[in-house]
């Protein structure tokens, strides 16, 4: 499993789901990370969390156990 905290900054990736369960999936879901969206990573904080991304067309800061649990191609 490849997962969004694996691609390096300036990679883009196409989400193949999303794992966990509960309230902390439906936020991911909520900030418009579903199923086969484009995610672009702008770039990742000096100590490596958050990572800084762009979906949709607006940028989007991930805690790195979030980005984790985000599967993607």
């Amino acid at each position: 499993m490849n997962s969004l905290r694996e691609v390096p900054v300036g990679g883009k990736a196409r989400v193949i789901r999303i794992h966990g369960e509960g309230a902390v999936k439906r936020r991911i879901m909520d900030m418009g990370i579903t199923k086969g969206v484009e995610i672009f990573v702008r770039k990742v904080a000096p100590l490596g969390d958050p990572i800084e991304i762009t979906v949709r067309g607006y940028e989007l800061s991930l805690r790195k156990e979030d980005a984790g649990s985000i599967e993607v191609e």
